[in-house]
């Protein structure tokens, strides 16, 4: 597995500016259009939770188990995007993660902040 298998983030062609920032440096908020989340809970596979029990007597990584938080991320991430898109949005300010346990059963991750509209500063 490569580094680029624990990366995410934002696609660099996203008509949505995502930041965890309060504001953008060059550019104005027009207009506040509220809270926007992206959601998704993940069950735990048999296979990894065994292989995760067995990698903690050793220590070390997880490697299958980062790899799933990320695609969940990423996935959480990519939902908050379309909302803020479908409310007219082009950017979303104070972005976090959320990441709970879900019934014991799996992850439940949660990508939240403040849709908006923003203009460049003339």
């Amino acid at each position: 597995m490569g580094i680029e298998d624990y990366g995410g983030g934002q696609q660099s062609q996203s008509d949505v500016m995502v930041v965890t920032t309060n504001d953008v440096p060059g550019f104005h908020v027009d207009r506040v259009i509220g809270e926007v989340f992206g959601l998704t809970v993940r069950s735990r596979h048999l296979g990894s939770q065994i292989g995760a029990g067995l990698k903690s007597m050793i220590g070390g990584e997880l490697r299958g188990l980062t790899k799933t938080l990320v695609e969940t991320r990423n996935q959480a991430m990519e939902r908050l995007v379309e909302q803020a898109r479908t409310r007219g949005a082009n950017a979303v300010l104070m972005f976090r993660f959320d990441v709970t346990e879900a019934a014991e059963v799996g992850t439940e991750v949660c990508a939240y902040g403040t849709a908006v509209v923003i203009a460049p500063k003339s």
